[in-house]
């Protein structure tokens, strides 16, 4: 193996790359290493998602349609289904998903699958980078020896890294060009080389010791999200209890410079990151006899927030003589957070499968988000007017999206219970904050 010829390779940009998995860490890590003059190769089962970015469309909010047909067009970007081209790489990063199973187990199924692609196709020289969230000793434990099956060894024969993906949808401030990447690889030449890879996108790397060292950095920055927005939103119940208003709270404890960094309490948590994140390495210290207390607590405490905003939403409903059996209920937002079209783990899905289940009628607002399918049923996205509005027995807002028109809102709503603040200053006597 040269490496001086691989380094070379890098720091002019005449290397390939291959990215498997084209979701909302693929397609835009793939979209900056094309735009950076990288030949970008991304591998996809989805056969849809493959032809839509080869006719150099995108199917990513995040990701601009005309970012994808320049870079489509210069022959930079392409997409296919035929994964013996892993071969062709010099470089390959995983960004698959990590769902957790039913029992909150880690499931690391679309790992393998991936590893056992590279492993079929693995030659000397090759960078193999994972970036797929996952529990500490994923790629040491399970990634390394399948890579090793045909007998080419990890920082001898080829690099082995681990990058954890710091992707953060709809923020426009931080990209993956100015968010700084961790990296951590087998042996510290795997963590030069995967280094000087990311160097071409990111404007900083920083190195870690190791593999495992990578992998935790993202458990702990979406634990430490997970617990304090756990903290938040036990602060909100006991508010609740306390008649007082939360919201004013916060905002009062935020004027303080040090010592304090503000979160908001919400209907729950969701997205693919700080819903799962904080239970891979739940899991893996169950392994190794260790109980932690902090991330269960905090797991129970958000995993109840949807049914206490339901319940919220019955009782303002009961105090009007109106059983929720009996009402029509507009959720705003089905989002997980503002301003996107992602609605992975959103607490306003739960929210809404709740309602349903007490035999309200529900329906739901997003202008991001169309149409969605819960419980194998399709619901449309209504058409919101002063009349649609006027049909509701309550209208609750589950996601603060900015294009919506609030006084509208609230003017044409019988009811409001506002989970997310969104009518902050505003004064009206039917609007009920969480």
């Amino acid at each position: 193996m040269d490496i001086e010829k691989i380094k070379k390779a890098i720091k002019e940009r005449k290397f390939r790359l291959g990215i498997i998995g084209l979701g909302y860490v693929g397609l835009p890590l793939a979209v900056e290493f094309a735009k950076a003059g990288i030949k970008t190769l991304g591998f996809e089962v989805n056969s849809q998602k493959v032809q839509t970015i080869n006719k150099g469309k995108s199917y990513i909010g995040d990701v601009p349609n005309n970012e994808v047909k320049k870079i489509s067009a210069s022959g930079k970007l392409k997409a296919t289904t035929n994964f013996s081209q892993l071969k062709n790489q010099d470089c390959i990063i995983v960004c698959v998903p990590t769902p957790l199973g039913k029992s909150k187990d880690p499931d690391v199924s679309y790992i393998l699958t991936a590893t056992k692609g590279i492993a079929k196709y693995l030659s000397e020289g090759q960078i193999i980078i994972f970036e797929s969230t996952t529990y500490p000793g994923t790629t040491r434990e399970l990634v390394k020896p399948l890579l090793e099956e045909k007998g080419l060894r990890a920082g001898k024969d080829f690099f082995l890294a681990f990058s954890p993906e710091r992707v953060d949808p709809g923020n426009k401030q931080f990209t993956i060009s100015n968010t700084p990447k961790v990296v951590g690889g087998l042996t510290e030449r795997c963590t030069k080389i995967a280094s000087m890879v990311y160097k071409v996108v990111a404007n900083k790397v920083i190195s870690v010791s190791n593999t495992e060292t990578a992998e935790i950095v993202k458990l702990l920055e979406n634990t430490f999200r997970a617990v304090n927005i756990a903290m938040v939103n036990e602060f909100a119940l006991m508010c609740d209890k306390l008649n007082l208003d939360i919201w004013e709270i916060i905002e009062a404890a935020s004027s303080k410079p040090f010592g304090f960094m503000p979160f908001y309490p919400g209907p729950g948590i969701g997205g693919h990151c700080i819903p799962l994140d904080p239970h891979y390495l739940s899991w893996k210290m169950k392994t190794l006899n260790f109980e932690p207390r902090f991330i269960e607590l905090a797991s129970a405490i958000n995993s109840h927030m949807p049914e206490y905003t339901a319940n919220r939403i019955a009782k303002l409903l009961n105090a009007r003589k109106k059983a929720v059996s009996a009402s029509k209920i507009l959720l705003i937002g089905i989002a997980y957070k503002p301003n996107i079209t992602d609605h992975r783990e959103s607490p306003a899905r739960d929210v809404f499968m709740l309602l349903e289940k007490t035999g309200a009628i529900v329906d739901y607002y997003d202008p991001y988000i169309p149409k969605i399918q819960i419980n194998e049923k399709e619901y449309k996205s209504v058409k919101i007017s002063k009349m649609v509005l006027k049909k509701y027995d309550c209208a609750a807002i589950m996601t603060h999206h900015a294009d919506i028109d609030y006084k509208s809102i609230v003017k044409n709503s019988k009811l409001i219970f506002d989970a997310r603040n969104a009518l902050k200053g505003i004064k009206d006597k039917k609007i009920n904050k969480l």
